[in-house]
């Protein structure tokens, strides 16, 4: 990610928030009552600037003191396209390999994390459009299709196709058939098309 990459993250993240667009990303960061749009800014800066640079070395200590402020561990180089919202604060975990989409709706008490052995050995690959709901965990190498609910306290092993709802521990698929019906309507909100 560039400069002009983290430009459109940050607008597209911002607008998930509140849906107006600004340029005023640092001003909100700092000043705005949106202590989880205040973490995510500084998880993008410390992706893009150079740890021995000055806003680089900044960006790691505030996001090193958001984070344990919050309870979000994210690993800056963790992929993670724009329009990211997370919506309360609490813990959530995502490990470095995980891969997400883009606008995708975490809640509280999350977590995306690795197996280490057998057939889904590795780390979550999430599509675009997903809503995670509280409590929940995926773990393993699936892939999460997009436009796809993850029910509060689900427990995920298994790949998701898109248009879908997991519910469960463990985990179980119910495809939306309707061409119509978006399962992220009303859970996936203020996506920014440009």
């Amino acid at each position: 990610m560039d400069r002009r990459d983290l430009r459109d993250c940050l607008k597209a993240d911002l607008f998930r928030y509140n849906g107006t667009k600004t340029t005023l990303y640092i001003f909100k960061a700092l000043f705005a009552p949106l202590p989880e749009f205040r973490y995510i800014y500084f998880l993008r800066c410390s992706s893009v600037f150079p740890k021995n640079s000055i806003r680089g070395f900044l960006s790691r200590v505030l996001l090193n003191h958001y984070s344990y402020k919050y309870g979000f561990q994210i690993p800056p180089s963790t992929k993670i396209g724009k329009g990211l919202y997370i919506g309360h604060r609490g813990p959530v975990v995502i490990n470095v390999r995980a891969e997400l989409g883009d606008n995708c709706t975490l809640a509280n008490i999350v977590t995306i994390g690795q197996t280490n052995r057998g057939k889904k050995a590795g780390c979550p690959k999430i599509g675009n459009r997903v809503f995670i709901g509280a409590g929940a965990v995926l773990v393993g190498k699936i892939v999460v299709g997009d436009d796809v609910i993850i029910a509060p306290n689900a427990y995920v092993t298994i790949d998701v196709p898109c248009n879908s709802m997991v519910i469960g521990n463990p985990g179980r698929c119910f495809p939306i058939f309707s061409h119509d019906a978006n399962p992220t309507e009303g859970y996936v909100n203020f996506i920014l098309h440009e």
